[in-house]
């Protein structure tokens, strides 16, 4: 095996690349990959589509069970995590006085999500306050559970948050509210390919996945999975010729949810391809020396701004992704234009409550020279806000 390569991905040569968690580069390779499946459908759309995909699906979806710990049939493809939260959050049966606990530290649209649910269903959202910084498990899992009380029915919580890219201590949290019979929802977006994950020892009852991040898989290629005894609970929201199927597969759950009309396929079947790549490289070398870089990065602005890290620098908090504080009197929409129109560095900045914070990550496209580049166009920015 060996460490892939930026030549192994179609990324500009100028762009510096430090936004890979937003949504990833997909190796040339994988892309060859997709083109070739819609060229086969392309041959014959109607033996494509009508006879062969049902076993492509399947063997994909085999391969991304394999590699999150799943079983095969447990495991559903959607485009992405927030379409599959929103399908979960309609099947519920969430009624009035129920409440919903969350974090302070969840993804925007997933927050909208609940908070709409909630306002239609005269259900609460209810969120814990995680302050920074954090230093040990307890700085998360006690906030959130002081807020569980007898009418909490859904925990829902990020493995691997997207403001602040913290790993969470979830399994924890999932394994007192399995004890309290509250069920668990975890978003784990940024996870697959990033931090180690084992779907039959986490503990959560409905786990969602992006593919198209970190395993670098074709833009569209995200998983839903849930337990066996929650899957008759979760309602597609788009009903289709599975449901009540004319010819029934061997799971109701991908019945139900698989075949949603016409749509390209091809997303989800590259996930064999992305798989192969990511099984045929050295990803255990990558995944560390992304988090090497990661860390030294957070620690060279830190020591511009002299502000403090949210989180100690080790791999219970950290994978290849990090925010580092920058001063709260800087607007964040002029620093990423400027760090874009005049570096041609692609990295989100933005506010999140008082904290100004610049977000960065590293994959096998990146090297250190590209968190250097951070760093020194950062340098008179911050000097100048001083």
């Amino acid at each position: 095996m060996h460490v892939p390569t930026r030549s192994d991905f179609g990324l500009a040569d100028d762009l510096v690349f430090l936004n890979h968690g937003s949504f990833g580069a997909v190796p040339l390779e994988v892309s060859a990959a997709c083109e070739q499946l819609r060229s086969e459908m392309e041959r014959n759309p109607v033996e494509w589509l009508g006879r062969r995909s049902d076993d492509l699906m399947r063997t994909s979806r085999e391969r991304v069970a394999t590699f999150v710990g799943a079983e095969r049939d447990d495991l559903v493809f959607f485009s992405n995590p927030t379409t599959a939260i929103n399908m979960v959050a309609r099947s519920l049966g969430i009624g009035p006085g129920d409440r919903i606990v969350m974090t302070n530290l969840e993804y925007g649209a997933m927050e909208r999500t609940w908070d709409r649910l909630a306002a239609e269903v005269g259900a609460e959202v209810v969120r814990a306050t995680i302050e920074f910084p954090v230093s040990s498990a307890a700085d998360v899992i006690e906030p959130v559970w002081s807020c569980v009380d007898e009418r909490t029915t859904v925990l829902f919580l990020s493995h691997l948050t997207s403001s602040t890219a913290l790993v969470l201590p979830v399994a924890e949290l999932c394994r007192r509210a399995r004890e309290r019979g509250i069920l668990t929802i975890v978003d784990g977006a940024h996870v697959p390919g990033h931090v180690p994950l084992d779907l039959s020892t986490l503990g959560a009852d409905v786990y969602t996945g992006a593919l198209h991040k970190w395993v670098c898989a074709p833009k569209g290629c995200s998983f839903l999975w849930a337990r066996p005894e929650v899957q008759p609970r979760l309602l597609p929201l788009v009903t289709s010729w599975g449901w009540h199927s004319d010819h029934p597969g061997d799971s109701t759950f991908i019945d139900h949810h698989e075949w949603q009309g016409t749509r390209d396929l091809t997303p989800f079947l590259g996930a064999v391809a992305a798989l192969d790549f990511v099984q045929r490289h050295d990803w255990d070398a990558v995944r560390a020396t992304a988090h090497a870089d990661t860390i030294a990065t957070r620690s060279a602005i830190d020591a511009i701004t002299g502000l403090g890290a949210i989180c100690p620098p080790t791999s219970e908090w950290l994978g290849q992704m990090a925010v580092a504080r920058l001063p709260a009197s800087l607007d964040p929409v002029a620093v990423q234009r400027s760090l874009y129109e005049s570096h041609r560095i692609e990295v989100p900045v933005h506010r999140w409550g008082a904290e100004v914070l610049v977000r960065f990550s590293f994959h096998a496209h990146t090297g250190r020279d590209a968190g250097d580049a951070l760093v020194e166009a950062l340098r008179p920015i911050v000097e100048a806000a001083a």
